[in-house]
């Protein structure tokens, strides 16, 4: 049976750094690398903790062999603290059901992928059902995470963007705007190939967001960028949408990556953030709360969206038939950049 002493040999690290990084100790600084490496020799060696043999109420749960496919690549991944968290709830939920720590596949351009036999995947993305089942075994249970296309035959994990869009609409028109633009992120379908068909879903924050604003009579399709989720595109559309002639007086921003790119280039223009221009952003990392001015932002919980994957799982093993939908709330964090009210700019220029 391998032991945290294993782990510590194999890479080369201390028992007590190992054992802290296994248990996901929030006052431990050690960079990504290492804690991918920690995990990955984890799961190469097959490491149970020893008291999950004896909390196991799951039928044969060491045995079942889980996986977690990514849309994203590592680098992607290591850049944005999201999908840090939601890893993070996986492996702690499935060490506490007993299943041990779930192999992760990723997208390759270059080299089809190959699952192998599982008992059950966490497919984090958009990807067509049609796909993964021919990929994967008919045993294989199949739990898909805030994927954007129809879900009817399978288990799923969605993050609730209509109230958080709702959300933020509130806040922004509570403040007296009336020109509210986004900047939404570009979806893709993703396939097994590694190639992705970029705009065949919308980004679910703009449509709903797009619906909240219709409904209250504030839709201006020009005041709609469109970004590919990085700080440096999110740069690039505050830019475009800073060179409309009626620019929004707010904007929400579909990821606090994004969002922060959006604040340089409001900075580099000399435009006020809040007074003359208000961002939320979509997340909350942890370095939302840092930037200048403090980034107002949707809190997701990726980590109990992992955790949830993880309990539908479970749930099936155990033999339930009936797919499920898991739908897990937000919470709009009200901080510096979007908390101003404006009075009597409906009609303003720039």
């Amino acid at each position: 049976m391998t032991t945290i002493k294993d782990i510590a040999r194999e890479t080369g690290l201390s028992i007590a750094t190992v054992s802290r990084v296994l248990n996901h100790d929030p006052t431990l600084s050690v960079g990504e690398e290492t804690r991918e490496r920690v995990f990955r020799t984890a799961r190469r060696l097959r490491y149970q903790p020893k008291r999950l043999h004896r909390l196991k109420s799951r039928a044969d749960a060491s045995r079942k062999e889980i996986a977690v496919l990514l849309a994203v690549s590592l680098d992607d991944e290591q850049a944005d603290p999201y999908f840090t968290a939601f890893r993070r709830g996986i492996d702690k939920r499935a060490l506490e059901l007993g299943f041990g720590l779930p192999d992760v596949y990723r997208l390759n351009p270059y080299e089809p992928l190959r699952l192998p036999s599982l008992d059950g995947l966490i497919a984090a993305g958009t990807f067509e059902e049609q796909e993964l089942e021919g990929a994967l075994s008919p045993r294989t249970q199949l739990v898909l995470v805030n994927n954007l296309l129809d879900i009817r035959k399978h288990d799923a994990v969605q993050i609730d963007f209509r109230q958080a869009a709702e959300d933020v609409l509130d806040h922004l028109v509570a403040m007296g705007h009336r020109r509210i633009g986004m900047i939404a992120g570009i979806d893709h379908v993703c396939r097994l190939d590694g190639t992705r068909q970029a705009g065949a879903v919308p980004d679910a924050r703009l449509s709903s967001f797009e619906r909240g604003l219709k409904e209250r009579g504030l839709y201006r399709p020009e005041h709609i960028q469109t970004a590919d989720w990085t700080s440096a595109s999110g740069y690039e559309a505050m830019r475009r949408m800073l060179d409309l002639p009626d620019r929004p007086t707010a904007c929400f921003v579909s990821s606090d990556p994004m969002a922060i790119g959006a604040l340089r280039a409001l900075r580099e223009r000399g435009v006020r953030v809040p007074d003359e221009m208000a961002v939320v952003g979509f997340d909350d990392i942890e370095v939302s709360a840092f930037v200048t001015p403090p980034l107002s932002t949707v809190k997701a919980y990726p980590e109990e969206i992992g955790r949830a994957a993880v309990g539908l799982l479970a749930d099936r093993f155990e033999g339930r038939e009936t797919p499920q939908k898991v739908v897990v709330g937000t919470k709009l964090i009200v901080r510096e950049s979007s908390n101003a009210v404006i009075e009597n700019r409906e009609n303003e220029t720039e």
